[in-house]
């Protein structure tokens, strides 16, 4: 009989491109899952991963089976999900893939009443923008994604990834106070052309609506600062150094010194929403956790 174990280590090391990867992920060590995937080379009898440099690729016969294996799966879980529905409360662990501002803004403040209101269920949480978060939760990395998508910039999701949008963020200019534009009640993309922008990199997905927003102007922002935590754009806006694009989900108090300016022509907003497998569906922990974050942004 094929070691399910095995599946899923191989599973592990295609997501995560090296057998170190994969352990990490699984919570293995490297040594336990190069022996789950030589167990079931013994078991077929075909190599499954074949060392290329000092990494390992799949072998056409490790291809097939990830693809049919990772089925097979989805399978287990559903069934699984489906048992433990029968016992109502909520146990068991919860990997949830969430970007920076969901961890800060809804993640971390259900915290200590999950503590309490679910003791059986163990959440573990790590911080991935929203195209790796479907992706590590569609490739079963992950049970429940907290993604945003820009309006206009949509999430390609997997058919057996299922979405839903549970509410919207809204992103303001913020300038120094001392700036000119900082007493306007509204800017637009015309008036921001010639200042100097903290921006986001550029695979993020914030970034691509940065170039979208300013898509019908004669010509793009200056960007002289690159940072992915806003944190490190505020910090540059209290400086006077640039302005910057920021959501008001999990921003915090802004310092002394900067100032929050709406935006139209477009309005910059962000849908935020949940992904999660569609053979989790049944699953009492994803259920109760995916109801908390959408009270939460409620």
């Amino acid at each position: 009989m094929i070691d399910l174990a095995g599946i899923e280590a191989l599973v592990a090391v295609d997501r995560t491109g090296t057998v170190g990867a994969a352990a990490a992920d699984l919570g293995y060590t490297p040594s336990a899952v190069s022996q789950q995937v030589k167990r079931l080379e013994r078991t077929l009898g075909v190599p499954l991963l074949e060392r290329v440099g000092r990494g390992v690729t799949l072998t056409a016969q490790g291809r097939r089976l990830v693809e049919d294996g990772g089925a097979l799966l989805r399978d287990v879980e559903r069934v699984t999900a489906r048992v433990r529905a029968g016992a109502g409360a909520p146990t068991g662990q919860v990997r949830v893939v969430a970007f920076a501002t969901a961890v800060r803004g809804l993640v971390a403040p259900l915290v200590p009443a999950l503590a309490d209101d679910a003791p059986g269920l163990d959440v573990v949480v790590t911080e991935r923008d929203p195209w790796d978060a479907v992706a590590q939760v569609g490739a079963g990395g992950a049970e429940l994604g907290v993604v945003h998508a820009w309006r206009g910039i949509g999430l390609q999701v997997p058919h057996h990834v299922r979405y839903e949008e549970i509410g919207e963020d809204v992103a303001d200019l913020l300038v120094p106070a001392d700036h000119p534009l900082a007493a306007r009640d509204h800017v637009s993309p015309g008036d921001l052309l010639d200042e100097p922008w903290a921006s986001t990199f550029e695979d993020s997905i914030c970034y691509a609506w940065f170039l979208r927003m300013f898509g019908d102007q004669p010509r793009q922002p200056r960007i002289r600062y690159w940072a992915s935590e806003f944190a490190s754009h505020v910090a540059l806006v209290a400086a006077g150094a640039a302005v910057s694009l920021l959501p008001r989900l999990g921003r915090g108090t802004l310092p002394d010194g900067v100032v929050a300016v709406p935006v139209v022509e477009p309005v910059p907003v962000r849908t935020v929403g949940l992904v999660w497998r569609a053979s989790m569906a049944e699953s009492p922990a994803v259920s109760f956790l995916a109801g908390r974050l959408r009270s939460a942004l409620a």
